[in-house]
């Protein structure tokens, strides 16, 4: 495993040998233990902003424990499990149960202050207890929106959206009446 200790900058080859399980326009994530993955940043102002978020987000279960990091880099727990994403495109349908867990995880996103109470289906991760846990927290104070807009939009996606809201509609009367208002 990589020796992270006085490490304040990563070499994309100190990744070499390690398990790439992520990658996107921001970084690569790495699996370097059973329980712990790190993301590695191309630019060190995301990491920055992503490092925020889930120093914020320590306090709730539906974050990634942080372990260390560094100037481009950012270890943290690893996440057994699916996204929702991969989930609606297998099961073509949300229960009602999922959906009272991602109207849960909505409202910690408020609850823990961040400003962009809305994620992406594919980064709404169900671990194997069932659990919810949400990655890449780039925007989670740079952006202010209320309404889950690219929630809606991956739900349409995987033709979802409307059995979520009528759930919601009767989970949380007051989130479907403010989102509809607002829509």
């Amino acid at each position: 495993m990589i020796d992270f200790a006085g490490k304040s900058h990563l070499n994309k080859n100190d990744l070499d040998g390690y398990k790439l399980i992520g990658d996107g326009k921001d970084g690569e994530i790495y699996q370097i233990a059973e329980d712990k993955c790190v993301k590695y940043f191309f630019k060190e102002e995301t990491q920055q902003k992503e490092l925020e978020a889930l120093k914020v987000g320590q306090s709730s279960p539906i974050f990634p424990g942080l372990y260390e990091y560094g100037d481009n880099y950012i270890v943290m727990q690893y996440v057994e499990g699916v996204s929702l994403a991969r989930h609606l495109k297998k099961e073509k349908q949300i229960s009602k149960a999922l959906t009272a867990k991602v109207i849960a995880l909505l409202q910690e996103l408020q609850r823990v202050g961040f400003t962009r109470w809305d994620t992406e289906i594919r980064h709404i991760l169900i671990a194997q207890d069932h659990q919810l846990k949400v990655i890449d927290h780039k925007r989670a104070f740079s952006t202010k929106t209320h309404i889950p807009t690219k929630l809606f939009k991956g739900l349409k996606k995987y033709d979802v959206l409307d059995e979520f809201l009528e759930y919601v509609k009767e989970l949380h009367p007051s989130s479907y009446q403010d989102w509809m208002n607002k829509k």
